[in-house]
């Protein structure tokens, strides 16, 4: 099986996967924010999206369109500034209507599996720095002259996914113990609508500023 690394690059990049997984960045705060807002499934449902986006980032670097985003100055614009203004759009959400994070509101309001998956997807997808990361951080782990590159780039982006899967569901089932203490203290609740604003905007700021170079 060509595509599949040697075992000490395997367990270096487990390592940094791992390392990395426990990094907060939006991707986390989101699926915090549902697990309080509406329980583990939705938050799960927004996890499969962030993994599906993490595939899609995964095959644009393996197959070089990455690099062709960020070689262009006006793709790279309109990438980052549509993935500041989402991330912003969520922020403005959890002020303008308090409850978004609240378990008693949004209980009567779920969203649907598919608006969770697609929130995550979008979140995810539309972080430059996430297609940075990736452009520098998978081929640390590959040969240039591998000819299964390409291979072993989708097979090290894949596991990424099975790396980070364990710490999201840890985090997603632990915000989700704390619905009911917080359904019964409605200004911690507020306050964590401002925060969880306060962080996504934070975010916004630093992806809108992200230099392709």
């Amino acid at each position: 099986m060509d595509f599949l690394p040697s075992l000490a690059t395997l367990l270096a990049f487990t390592a940094a996967g791992l390392l990395l997984a426990l990094t907060p960045g939006p991707d986390m705060t989101l699926s915090i924010s549902r697990a309080l807002a509406q329980g583990r499934r939705p938050a799960l449902f927004v996890v499969l999206g962030t993994s599906l986006g993490v595939v899609c980032h995964t095959l644009l670097v393996a197959f070089g369109i990455s690099a062709l985003i960020t070689a262009s100055p006006t793709a790279f614009f309109i990438l980052k500034t549509g993935g500041a203004a989402y991330l912003l759009w969520l922020a403005i959400q959890a002020i303008r209507f308090g409850s978004s994070f609240s378990v008693e509101k949004m209980e009567r309001t779920k969203s649907s599996a598919l608006a969770n998956i697609s929130t995550g997807f979008w979140v995810n997808i539309l972080n430059p720095k996430v297609i940075i990361f990736f452009m520098t951080f998978l081929p640390q782990f590959v040969t240039a002259g591998d000819p299964a590159v390409t291979e072993k780039l989708i097979f090290l982006g894949f596991y990424f996914i099975v790396i980070g899967m364990p710490v999201n569901l840890i985090v997603v089932l632990a915000a989700d113990g704390l619905a009911g203490w917080l359904q019964a203290n409605p200004k911690v609740l507020r306050g964590i609508d401002y925060t969880f604003a306060g962080v996504f905007s934070i975010f916004a700021a630093k992806i809108f500023f992200t230099q392709a170079r």
